[in-house]
């Protein structure tokens, strides 16, 4: 495929993904007092007991712009395959005084991280309250994009560095992490300027970069013993199939096996679109690990 169709064939899937109008939560809480500390909840459509639950972690390259809004057409979707699902916001990227530039920064340091290990620190006294019926002893993380680095990150805090204010005693109680054409490898998602240097906004200038990636960069985060699936579509223009693939070699050396799904003549964006097959497909993907 020349440049020209593939990039003619991403804005039509891009198009698609975002023309579906938002959808409504059936609950929100707050899992603290920022307003982006917030959790949207969506009870499975059939009204099943017992539901697992499906953490959703929204991309847009840790930038402000980006919101959860975006992805809740498929939290709808997966409600409707029959998960409770909880839909996380938390804090993106702004103008920080730092951190000053032409165009939106991605993410903020700390509290992008902060804000993930809070709503997962919270979730289940926050699902009680609000979706009783489901079944917080099956949690799968989902997550696209930059959710994607952060559905992995959120199941590899155990394994953090000694000292890290987000590390865990012990495993998180998951059943699983399936990233969504994830920025899962930070060294080459910076070789291939992914998302217009967002990796390197994320962190910060170069000292800085290098003090953070091994508190942040899942490929450094390995092995984490929790089921790991990755789905990938070949022909992604946004986050290049290099870096799942490089994630998944990184797991390999570290003694873990990590699935990996590549779809053909799949981009960015049909993983989240309720209409592509791709999003059947990730909902397997889950449902093989929730169920």
């Amino acid at each position: 495929m020349s440049d020209s169709a593939a990039r003619d064939r991403d804005a039509v899937e891009t198009e698609s993904a975002f023309s579906h109008p938002a959808v409504a939560p059936d609950a929100s809480a707050a899992y603290g007092d920022h307003p982006d500390q917030v959790i949207d909840f969506y009870a499975p459509r059939d009204g099943r007991a017992g539901a697992p639950v499906v953490v959703v972690l929204h991309g847009g390259a840790w930038r402000g712009p980006y919101d959860r809004r975006h992805v809740t057409p498929f939290a709808d979707f997966l409600a409707r395959r029959g998960f409770a699902v909880a839909n996380v916001e938390y804090r993106r990227g702004s103008e920080l005084p730092q951190q000053r530039g032409s165009g939106p920064v991605a993410g903020r340091w700390p509290e992008t991280f902060d804000d993930v290990a809070a709503a997962m620190d919270a979730l289940p006294g926050l699902l009680a309250a609000a979706l009783p019926d489901a079944d917080a002893r099956r949690i799968v993380v989902t997550g696209h994009s930059a959710g994607g680095q952060l559905a992995l990150w959120a199941a590899a805090r155990h394994v953090l560095p000694q000292g890290s204010p987000w590390r865990l005693a012990a495993a998180p109680p998951l059943r699983g992490v399936v990233a969504l054409a994830p920025i899962a490898d930070f060294a080459t998602a910076v070789e291939l300027d992914v998302c217009s240097g967002a990796v390197g906004q994320l962190l910060g200038r170069e000292a800085d970069f290098a003090a953070r990636s091994p508190y942040a960069d899942p490929a450094a985060l390995l092995p984490t013993g929790i089921a790991t699936a990755v789905v990938q579509g070949r022909t992604d223009l946004t986050v290049p199939h290099a870096v799942a693939e490089a994630f998944v070699d990184a797991a390999a050396k570290a003694g873990e096996t990590v699935g990996l799904t590549l779809l053909e003549e799949v981009g960015h964006f049909p993983l989240i679109d309720p209409a592509a097959d791709a999003c059947a497909v990730v909902a397997e993907e889950i449902a093989q690990l929730a169920w």
